[in-house]
């Protein structure tokens, strides 16, 4: 048995869709699949009905599923317990969060925290959406920070925890001013000259939120570069290698000082909303009084 395999089974049992798992789960859709055959060979039976579109569970698998959520979480309580007796009990307030979101929020933001939160310890844990999801859903941290978005399905089952929605941060097509005003470069370009485009991977969350910008707008782009990372494209976008989508809180300094200059319209443009998860029946103490300061 592979933890990893109850955690296959518990995102597919969230999305009913081996596809959107597989990408979830950062893994080929081939050896997804392969991992849920050797989950139900291990249990002795069929988990998924893959005789209906969309699939769904079978009788076998919908038992399974409370199962194994509560294994998964058992398993991340106990090792976390383990690592904090190792630590001479010392008590850290978990955040997993993405790594933009920390850099241009967060960090600031538990300045304030320390200075009215006495004994507060912090562990920021900066990983892709869906990973921050999962340590959420498996009570690996006690605080998920996120961007949320109306067009994008939620990586995360909102009815088992709380949220509170702390701002309104705004995703913009920007290039560098130098670069751009030279080769004329405006949405939507032209088929003729299309705008060099720096991406994020297909199956990130602000991947998925560009795509959705774009839709049937017939933007003419070039993609030159891919990355999962904001800081990653920032860095190619501040020397002219194209155009990119970025939350406005992480090239705020760059529009200001004429850096960066938006390259599109507010059709162009989407609101991101940055929200703040947690289940206040499984936290702590010092946990609550930060909850209670965002």
């Amino acid at each position: 048995m592979d933890i990893n395999w109850l955690r296959d089974f518990v995102c597919l049992g969230r999305t009913l869709n081996f596809t959107r798992a597989a990408d979830e789960r950062n893994i080929t859709q081939s050896a997804f699949s392969r991992r849920i055959k050797s989950l139900e060979s291990w249990i002795g039976v069929p988990l998924v009905d893959r005789a209906n579109f969309p699939i769904r569970l079978s009788h076998a698998g919908e038992q399974f599923l409370p199962v194994a959520k509560e294994a998964i979480a058992r398993l991340s309580e106990a090792r976390q317990s383990i690592r904090d007796q190792d630590q001479g009990n010392i008590k850290f307030v978990r955040f997993a969060v993405l790594h933009t979101i920390s850099v241009h929020y967060l960090a600031p933001r538990i300045e304030k925290l320390e200075q009215s939160t006495k004994d507060l310890r912090i562990r920021v844990i900066s990983d892709s959406l869906s990973t921050c999801c999962q340590l959420l859903d498996e009570a690996a941290c006690e605080f998920l920070l996120c961007y949320r978005h109306a067009e994008v399905n939620p990586v995360l089952d909102e009815a088992n925890f709380a949220r509170k929605d702390i701002l309104i941060d705004q995703l913009i097509p920007v290039a560098e001013k130098k670069t751009a005003e030279l080769n004329q470069w405006v949405l939507p370009g032209s088929r003729m000259k299309p705008i060099p485009y720096l991406a994020y991977e297909s199956s990130s969350f602000l991947g998925e939120v560009v795509e959705h910008i774009i839709g049937n707008k017939s933007a003419h782009l070039d993609i030159r570069y891919m990355d999962g990372l904001v800081e990653a494209l920032k860095r190619r976008l501040i020397t002219g290698g194209g155009i990119a989508w970025m939350p406005y809180s992480a090239i705020k300094t760059e529009l200001e000082n004429g850096t960066l200059v938006s390259v599109g319209g507010e059709k162009w443009e989407t609101p991101l909303i940055l929200s703040l998860y947690c289940a206040p029946d499984k936290i702590d103490t010092i946990a609550k009084e930060v909850w209670k300061q965002f």
